[in-house]
């Protein structure tokens, strides 16, 4: 859909605005806004008084609230960030920030809300910006990037200095235009993200139906008409009749883990390839060039270097249980606080057992054997006591041509969703953009 601009538009003697409509005001948000309120406007209530508590994972990146924790005045008065109904928060530090994470604070509990003190918080002048209107200034992609070259600090905990927020010049139109620019983006931006769900509600099928082959291929074969008889494996159930069973030991000439120790101190701009947890993904190494070692540092550590068909297995962490076959591009590439599985190959194919600690009946296994609580991990010692079935080495070769070409097109139509989700994306924060830049005329558009 395209829209009309505006009949007039005059100079805004800002590089990056441009022209602006000819009704509207360009100000600096110090002007129209009251930066981080204080927290004395409070102080005659009750510190026993319920208010809402919201953690930066209760803000949403679409804008949304989580308002299911409350706690006390007495309880958040010191060390947190307040805020009250009509007020507009912004994430300042990274990568919250870039994800334009933010929001319009309303529903809280008697009007009050606390949180993290990594929101900036701004509070509208009602005679001059409306509170929805203001929120849609701070998502849009303007915004953001030029917000991202006023950051301060290093690595990934890089902040958005609050002065940017207070000077940074934007033009306004009259309030009711912002009001009515502002139901205009949220009546588009809800058609946009409800396409958005729906196609992560696709890539949440696809992922179960891909899961559900590779469960069913690695357990079950491919032949319908099997003979089946009890695995004596928990969880496992019935196998064709004419497979084995077997722990990862029997089956495997070699159960290590890569380095293990700070890495500060190992890693180089350019050597060996050194994979980490981070690069285990869907089954496969997905190097990024991220992270290198020293050919003699290296060769010093030879337990690790990798060949064809190895499995790694992630050692702890979040992504703890997940799996990844070693391919012919990452032979002698070391690695590090990984598991390494070396199977013997007249027995066991390393891509078969890839799929088996995969499927349904892998994870299960995996995570039954991890310990660690909140902080999870696995053993070698433990996970070479996995039994596993096992085909003769031919059908596993049968079985892995087949789960390549399925996960394949599953993998492809994933792409395709993901595809869409970015364009719609795109033409959110496009919209977003030309609106409150005055780029495109909204007023007449009707509404819902």
């Amino acid at each position: 859909m395209s829209f009309p601009r505006y009949p007039k538009y005059k100079a805004s003697g800002v590089a990056w605005l441009g022209e602006v409509p000819a009704g509207w005001e360009v100000k600096r948000l110090r002007f129209v806004a009251e930066l981080n309120p204080s927290k004395s406007e409070i102080a005659t209530l009750d510190r026993e008084t319920a208010v809402s508590f919201l953690p930066m994972e209760a803000v949403g990146d679409d804008g949304t609230l989580t308002l299911d924790k409350e706690k006390t005045i007495a309880e958040l008065e010191t060390g947190y960030t307040y805020f009250r109904d009509g007020d507009v928060t912004i994430a300042k530090i990274t990568p919250c920030y870039e994800n334009g994470k933010g929001a319009l604070m309303r529903g809280l509990t008697n009007g009050i809300g606390f949180g993290t003190t990594e929101l900036i918080v701004t509070r509208p002048i009602p005679s001059q910006i409306s509170g929805s209107y203001l929120h849609y200034i701070f998502i849009s992609p303007d915004f953001r990037e030029i917000g991202e070259s006023h950051m301060y600090g290093a690595g990934g905990q890089k902040r958005v200095p609050d002065n940017f927020v207070r000077d940074f010049t934007t033009a306004l139109p009259p309030i009711p235009e912002q009001i009515s620019i502002a139901e205009f983006l949220d009546q588009e931006t809800a058609k946009i993200d409800e396409l958005v769900a729906e196609q992560r509600r696709l890539m949440e099928l696809l992922k179960e139906k891909r899961q559900a082959v590779i469960s069913h291929a690695v357990t079950k074969g491919l032949n319908p008409d099997a003979p089946m008889k009890p695995s004596g494996i928990e969880w496992l159930g019935e196998v064709p009749e004419h497979w084995r069973t077997r722990t990862i030991a029997k089956a495997s000439s070699k159960i290590t883990n890569g380095y293990v120790g700070p890495t500060r101190d190992i890693l180089v701009e350019a050597g060996t390839p050194y994979i980490q947890a981070t690069h285990i993904k869907k089954g496969r190494v997905n190097f990024d060039d991220g992270y290198f070692v020293t050919p003699e540092w290296s060769k010093s550590h030879a337990k690790s270097i990798l060949a064809e068909g190895d499995v790694l297995i992630v050692q702890t962490g979040a992504g703890t249980g997940d799996v990844g076959l070693v391919s012919c591009d990452e032979v002698g590439f070391n690695c590090h606080a990984l598991i390494i599985v070396v199977s013997l190959k007249d027995l066991l194919s390393g891509a078969f057992l890839a799929a088996v600690l995969q499927s349904d009946f892998g994870h299960q296994k995996l995570e039954s054997i991890q310990t660690g609580g909140m902080h999870p991990h696995l053993n070698c010692g433990n996970v070479k006591f996995i039994e596993i079935p096992l085909p003769p080495v031919a059908e596993q070769t049968a079985i892995i041509e087949f789960l390549e070409t399925e996960t394949a097109k599953f993998d492809t139509l994933t792409a395709e969703a993901q595809r869409t989700i970015d364009l719609l994306q795109e033409r959110r924060s496009a919209l977003i953009s030309a609106a409150v830049t005055g780029q495109i005329d909204v007023r007449q558009q009707p509404r819902n």
